[in-house]
């Protein structure tokens, strides 16, 4: 993994215990080890973690607020169900922002190579994830590759608004690539393929490229 801190369990040094707590669960979440649908209660992070109960509830409240929990009254926290709406909501919403970043960089040709070379080593994170059969980081490295053409743009609040979805694109992107290495390797073939527009300054070629990687690498059943 990059040194950079992506995702909350990449944190080194959480701001608080409640933080802390919260990047556990939330890669339990992201690898499936806790599935939609499971309850997650005060009471049970309290006793796994040795905790006091309002780290643990301000723990919960952080996982709702990424999307990962619904919290039900006096019951505690149901991990959330992604469903196809949702998954498409969110991609479209990561597209969006792309592409728009794209046309902003279009323009510039030193901007253009700097984020063909960020990229490029985004792309050699990914190949070392998938060499050591690590699919989370992988899933961390794609999120950060996706992140860094929404950075690009300049946009400060937008940026910021994507990042906070880190766990949630990380998740559909674990889920998506869960069955095997190959579909991985189809991310990372299909990211490679994203550079090039970029360096020719090409923002339609780039869209309908970005549409295509999200058909073929997200919804592969619509292709079938």
């Amino acid at each position: 993994m990059t040194d950079r801190i992506l995702l909350p369990w990449h944190d080194p040094a959480p701001r608080s215990v409640a933080l802390r707590l919260a990047a556990t669960v939330a890669q339990q979440i992201v690898e499936g080890r806790r599935a939609a649908g499971d309850l997650v209660t005060e009471a049970q992070l309290v006793e796994a973690f040795g905790v006091s109960r309002t780290p643990a509830r301000e723990a919960m409240v952080q996982l709702q607020s990424w999307g990962l929990v619904r919290l039900a009254p006096k019951k505690g926290g149901v991990v959330t169900v992604v469903s196809p709406t949702e998954r498409r909501d969110l991609l479209d919403v990561r597209a969006t922002l792309e592409i728009r970043s794209v046309q902003v960089v279009a323009g510039s040709a030193a901007d253009r190579t700097s984020l063909a070379a960020t990229l490029r080593a985004s792309l050699d994170a990914q190949q070392r994830a998938l060499d050591a059969g690590d699919l989370l980081d992988f899933a961390g490295e794609d999120f950060g590759f996706h992140l860094r053409i929404i950075e690009a743009g300049g946009n400060a609040v937008v940026a910021e608004m994507a990042s906070a979805l880190g766990p949630r694109f990380a998740r559909l992107t674990h889920l998506a690539v869960s069955g095997g290495g190959a579909a991985a390797r189809l991310f990372r073939a299909e990211h490679e393929a994203l550079i090039g527009p970029i360096e020719a300054g090409d923002p339609a070629a780039f869209a309908a490229a970005v549409r295509e990687h999200l058909r073929s690498a997200h919804f592969p059943e619509e292709l079938a």
